[in-house]
């Protein structure tokens, strides 16, 4: 009876430390988000670079705009950073100059 009482009380203890050791080693925190966003399929190029199409249709859509930076992707498809009354602005054009929405934008596959 001795052996069983004994047993049973070092595997009590046993398991005890075995949940207290996976506890206390859990560095993982649910509720921490991390989210990384990468985007190299724009490369950025000088403000002088950009098409003519594409100049004219800022000037005349966004008379009061100054841009700020320039990319370009492998579609020659362009994202133009903007800043107007003091707001920043991120605005997309095809290389004629015509508008487009950001989920327009070709992305490699």
């Amino acid at each position: 009876m001795k052996k069983l009482v004994l047993t049973v009380t070092l595997a009590v203890l046993t398991s005890g430390v075995s949940v207290y050791a996976l506890e206390s080693n859990n560095n993982n925190n649910p509720n921490e988000i991390i989210k990384t966003v990468v985007n190299d399929e724009f490369k950025e190029i000088a403000i002088a670079d950009l098409p003519v199409a594409v100049s004219e249709a800022i000037t005349k859509d966004f008379a009061s705009a100054t841009v700020t930076k320039v990319f370009v992707n492998e579609s020659e498809q362009y994202k133009i950073e903007i800043t107007m009354d003091g707001a920043e602005s991120v605005v997309y054009a095809d290389k004629e100059g015509n508008w487009l929405e950001e989920k327009e934008i070709m992305t490699k596959k």
